[in-house]
């Protein structure tokens, strides 16, 4: 049994940070898909921007995305200050703010999961 906390920073532009989303989601899904594992997917900073991109249903990692949803959380601080509180209000996606409005990331740790960060 693992126990991972998967972190999306990486913010919506350029080839390299979709490749850093598409590994988390694929991170998360893999840990979804095993029995006794336990992920927590959460989209922090720049990362939140990827909400309304992946709940279009035409964007290529929707269903990914999708795969994963009921793990994922966004940062509620970060949300607002991108510009995307919106959107994560009417998906649905569950809103940290354990610490200034942050996920705690300590909380994680604290509770043995591994942290990974895309």
């Amino acid at each position: 049994m693992a126990k991972a906390a998967i972190v999306i920073f990486a913010g919506t532009e350029g080839h390299a940070n979709l490749g850093r989303l598409v590994n988390g989601l694929e991170t998360a899904k893999e840990f979804v898909e095993t029995d006794g594992d336990e992920v927590k997917l959460v989209f922090d900073g720049a990362g939140t921007r990827w909400i309304p991109e992946l709940e279009d249903s035409d964007n290529d990692h929707h269903d990914l995305y999708q795969a994963v949803k009921d793990v994922a959380s966004v940062c509620d601080f970060c949300s607002r200050a991108f510009g995307v509180d919106d959107v994560v209000d009417d998906a649905g996606v569950t809103r940290l703010d354990d610490y200034d409005g942050h996920p705690s990331i300590r909380s994680f740790v604290d509770d043995e999961y591994e942290i990974i960060t895309f």
